[in-house]
């Protein structure tokens, strides 16, 4: 029998929950564990004596992350902007000036590894806080947005917002370009979505990406990379994008076979960090290489499709800032493995090794999810 009008006004509002993005999310974690084992079990052996070392470690923070993730999608996301009972302070105003700190910290007192002070060291532990800091620009940027959406239609809303970013970035980029470049971007990309007018983002694209060069071009182990770049054969520091290139090469269709790299037992520096892509495409192939695409694109929608329902303007930007974070950075990385760009330090989420990193986007997915827990469906 059909059912009346009545009996469909009558229908209750559930919330809805992604639970197509939480299982990529544990996948991609799971494979990330099974290929840095794989990249990481010679090396380790060799300099530590335990195959599982980087193994263990990435195991541990990455189990934390799901369950910091678990916890935070419940969470309602619009109680960062909301004054706490006794301080009242708003959280996002308390992790933006925290990140502050930390960067300020970083600068004076960071572990300097590499030549480069981006590193607080608790422990055994290494902690960079420049991966929380992208966490507080998207919620800093998605709530100064949120604050007054039409002021971006003309210029000066856009650089309004920017004047309260840009101190928290501008410390970002004296130690750390790469990540400062993804954190520009995101900063933008929320801006450009919440505007009607976009013109005017053009003379800013154009504006930043001089000052890029500048930054690029006239420091000096930057401009060796873009040397580097050009000619991969034969400069010194081209070493590893060529090495990178013999896996991929070498990998054929189906790729060698689970753990049968070759590259990977010391032509690769550290293998299981920012050039872990090279191997996936010598062990599993460019069959394994495109499903691995496939699985971060199928990601991606499923943000987006959140973004797009999301209950408010602030969630759904919010959503936008991770969208865009993880889809830079994967495009980057995979970019900077083939050669298609100058190397840049940045790491493929949620495989390559690194606990702070991993564990920031899980917290990030954890707020996607809390606002995809936040629309309201009809039950049957």
């Amino acid at each position: 029998m059909a059912r009346t009008a009545g009996e469909t006004n009558r229908k209750k509002l559930h919330s809805y929950y992604d639970y197509s993005l939480l299982f990529l999310i544990l996948f991609l974690v799971c494979f990330g564990l099974v290929m840095i084992y794989s990249t990481s079990s010679y090396n380790a052996q060799r300099i530590h004596g335990d195959a599982t070392y980087y193994l263990s470690r990435q195991a541990l923070l990455g189990g934390l992350g799901i369950i910091i993730m678990l916890f935070v999608s419940k969470i309602d996301y619009r109680l960062y902007i909301k004054k706490l009972p006794i301080i009242k302070i708003k959280p996002v105003t308390i992790l933006y000036f925290l990140c502050i700190f930390l960067q300020v910290y970083v600068i004076l007192f960071g572990e300097e590894i590499k030549g480069a002070k981006r590193w607080i060291q608790i422990g055994e532990l290494s902690f960079q806080p420049s991966e929380l800091s992208k966490i507080a620009v998207i919620l800093v940027t998605a709530y100064i947005v949120n604050l007054a959406p039409r002021r971006l239609d003309k210029i000066w809303g856009f650089l309004r917002v920017a004047l309260f970013i840009s101190p928290l970035l501008g410390l970002i980029i004296a130690e750390n370009f790469s990540t400062g470049l993804i954190i520009g971007i995101i900063f933008v990309a929320i801006c450009f979505v919440a505007s009607k007018k976009k013109a005017y983002f053009i003379i800013s694209g154009l504006v930043m990406g001089a000052l890029a060069s500048l930054m690029i071009f006239f420091v000096d182990f930057r401009s060796d990379r873009w040397a580097a770049w050009r000619n991969v054969e034969t400069h010194e520091k081209g070493y590893q994008i060529l090495q990178g290139l013999y896996a991929i090469a070498s990998g054929g269709i189906f790729g060698k076979g689970l753990g049968e790299s070759m590259q990977k037992l010391g032509f690769i520096p550290e293998s299981h960090n920012d050039m872990i892509f090279s191997v996936i495409c010598e062990e599993l192939g460019l069959f394994g290489a495109i499903s691995l695409i496939l699985l971060f694109i199928l990601l991606i929608w499923r943000i987006f499709v959140i973004a797009i329902n999301a209950p408010d303007l602030f969630g759904g930007l919010i959503a936008t800032g991770v969208l865009v974070h993880i889809a830079s950075q994967v495009l980057i990385n995979i970019a900077v493995v083939t050669s298609t760009i100058p190397s840049t330090g940045i790491p493929l989420p949620f495989i390559s090794y690194g606990g702070s990193s991993l564990m920031v986007i899980l917290f990030e997915m954890g707020i996607v999810l809390s606002v995809s827990n936040q629309i309201k469906v009809r039950g049957s």
